[in-house]
């Protein structure tokens, strides 16, 4: 099973590449001048899980937010400074403090800068983090093309614009994919990453208490479901830290499962439920719930094309020695 699907991934990337959308990135970049770089940030995603199995999560979706804002260039990397004031992507509202797994980042670059300074990107390596978040979580990988350089701009305000949130309705999400360049079938394939990680109750406690002007519980959720995440998130409760998984019956392994609970009604955001609000990608969820192989097929595609939004290749932007600083 585990070739076959190996071979399914392999090809769905490979068609998606021979289409010639883009050129500039190429699987196996470093295979001279650093061959050793992808072996290392497995490594170090590989030590990152064994620590704390949400961070495969935290990749993924912090390779999403780089990408979405400004390209995927590793702007989300970048730390805030104080001298000349800069307050960074990573501290926005929308990013902290959901997103984890820098120190993963740090420590594979440590390793790449010492075997081979100034060669492998930030972008780069969290690219292939994500992809080996993938690898280790749900059994399938998937090539990377590589060559992405380093953004030097890092803005709190951009992610007030280009992030998708857990209360998007269909018409915004698909509006927030399309100015990437991906299509809505690739939205509702992309969104199938929500099968791990967790979330602040914050995210979408509007949607058990007070949720409009007629009644307090959104009437689209399961009230089954809904009275569990009442308990683990209290009405009222001042705790930032409160967090449930996001797809509960498998929170730590990439597989269809999200699919299903949205089926049942147990999308947890309002972003996942709305995938069946419309014929065309309810039909999408449902095929997607019953067909593991496709949609991990699917899904790879979807990554490497994301993984090219906006990059900067040949002498744009730098080669950064400290993912957090720009040179």
């Amino acid at each position: 099973m585990g070739k076959r699907v190996g071979i399914w991934v392999a090809l769905a990337v490979g068609l998606w590449l021979s289409a010639g959308l883009e050129a500039q990135l190429q699987v196996g970049f470093y295979d001279d001048t650093c061959p050793v770089a992808e072996a290392i940030v497995l490594g170090e995603v590989s030590r990152g899980l064994t620590g704390d199995g949400g961070v495969a999560a935290g990749l993924v979706r912090m390779h999403f937010h780089d990408c979405f804002i400004r390209g995927c260039d590793g702007s989300i990397l970048i730390d805030s400074t104080t001298n000349p004031p800069n307050k960074a992507e990573k501290d926005s509202p929308v990013n902290n403090p959901s997103l984890r797994g820098f120190e993963v980042i740090d420590n594979a670059k440590d390793q790449l800068e010492t075997i081979c300074p100034g060669v492998v990107s930030c972008a780069d390596i969290l690219a292939f983090a994500a992809r080996d978040s993938v690898l280790l979580t749900g059994g399938f990988g998937y090539d990377v093309p590589a060559g992405r350089r380093d953004g030097r701009i890092s803005l709190l305000s951009d992610t007030l614009i280009d992030i998708p949130r857990p209360t998007s309705n269909l018409a915004q999400l698909s509006q927030f994919f399309a100015r990437k360049g991906l299509t809505q079938e690739e939205m509702v394939t992309l969104s199938g990453a929500h099968t791990i990680g967790r979330s602040h109750c914050t995210s979408f406690s509007n949607r058990l208490y007070n949720f409009n002007s007629t009644t307090d519980q959104d009437p689209s959720l399961d009230p089954s479901y809904a009275a569990q995440l009442k308990q683990q998130c209290p009405q009222g409760s001042t705790n930032p830290n409160l967090v449930v998984p996001i797809n509960p019956s498998s929170p730590n392994f990439m597989d269809t499962a999200y699919y299903s609970d949205i089926l049942a009604n147990r999308g947890l955001f309002i972003s996942d439920q709305v995938l069946l609000t419309n014929p065309s990608t309810a039909a999408q969820v449902t095929q997607n719930a019953v067909s593991g192989l496709g949609w991990r097929a699917d899904f790879a595609a979807a990554m490497v094309k994301m993984g090219q939004i906006g990059v900067l290749t040949g002498n744009a932007g730098e080669i950064r020695s400290n993912c957090r600083v720009i040179n």
